[in-house]
């Protein structure tokens, strides 16, 4: 799960894919990311490869199409990136975050709500 943190901005858009349609071949990974990307088919196949690498990605052969799953879950991901996202920006302070983001973003009256509820939650 280590080297999850250290996937690319691309790959991660791959993983989208992914997790919304597992299992899936690298064909239909290109079709869905034509309609959002540029990116040519053996760029994607390269990225696929990259996460079959990293053990982000697992397949399995069915007749001559190799089908790809996700090893780690969408939720685990995103607690993942969140982590290296707070560590890398922020230090580590959770706190430090939630202050900038405050200051710097326009909180309607049910945003302010909902972080109230969240952290009354916690408690």
């Amino acid at each position: 799960m280590k080297e999850f943190s250290q996937i690319s901005d691309a790959e991660w858009q791959v993983m989208q894919v992914i997790w919304g349609n597992s299992p899936i071949t690298a064909n239909e990974v290109i079709a869905q990311l034509d309609n959002n990307t540029d990116w040519k088919p053996k760029t994607i196949k390269t990225l696929i490869g990259r996460l079959v690498d990293k053990k982000v990605l697992g397949f399995h052969k069915e007749g001559k199409a190799y089908l790809y799953y996700p090893m780690v879950s969408e939720n685990e991901g995103i607690r993942v990136e969140s982590e290296t996202f707070l560590k890398k920006v922020f230090n580590g302070s959770l706190n430090l975050m939630l202050a900038n983001f405050i200051d710097e973003q326009r909180l309607s009256e049910e945003d302010i709500k909902e972080l109230k509820r969240i952290i009354d939650g916690r408690e």
